[in-house]
């Protein structure tokens, strides 16, 4: 058996496992952070699900109440396994990525944050933002330990 087809997703089931672990490990943290972290800051839970959901819908997604809330948590999970199943492909080529899931984990959160700011959200619909160096850093550091690491770290486990 050829070693792409061995570490497909659903050749392996513990590919599978690894994947849905990390993808929700990395969901429940980076929304829980980003409620309490930008709750500290005034935001409410509703809008920022709805900002969430703005990448599709754009600024109308705020007059969606609970139905545009709930898309945007859709959003943020399938992101959030997009960005798991990509570590995971990735890993089957770069072993280091396993030997090293601290390290990798880390710049893999910041890679993810960049990958977001700089790339997804200017194609989105979603109204552009100032920026702030003090949100950057906040964001960076949310992406370090609550997606990046939680990724890592259950690809790691999970894909033995």
């Amino acid at each position: 058996m050829n070693a792409a087809r061995e570490a497909s997703l659903g050749e392996n089931p513990n590919a599978v496992r690894a994947v849905l672990w990390a993808g929700f490990a990395c969901g429940v943290l980076d929304i829980t952070a980003a409620f309490v972290v930008y709750g500290l800051f005034g935001a409410k839970p509703l809008p920022l699900l709805q900002g969430i959901a703005s990448g599709l819908l754009g600024p109308r997604a705020f007059q969606g109440g609970l139905a545009t809330a709930l898309l945007g948590l859709l959003c943020h999970f399938v992101i959030a396994f997009g960005a798991a199943a990509v570590y995971f492909a990735a890993s089957r080529a770069i072993p280091f990525l396993i030997r090293n899931a601290v390290v990798s984990g880390a710049l893999y959160g910041v890679a993810v944050y960049f990958f977001m700011n700089r790339i997804v959200v200017p194609l989105s619909a979603a109204a552009t933002r100032p920026f702030s160096l003090k949100m950057m850093i906040v964001g960076i550091v949310i992406h370090i330990f609550c997606v990046g690491l939680p990724i890592s770290l259950s690809v790691r486990r999970f894909s033995r």
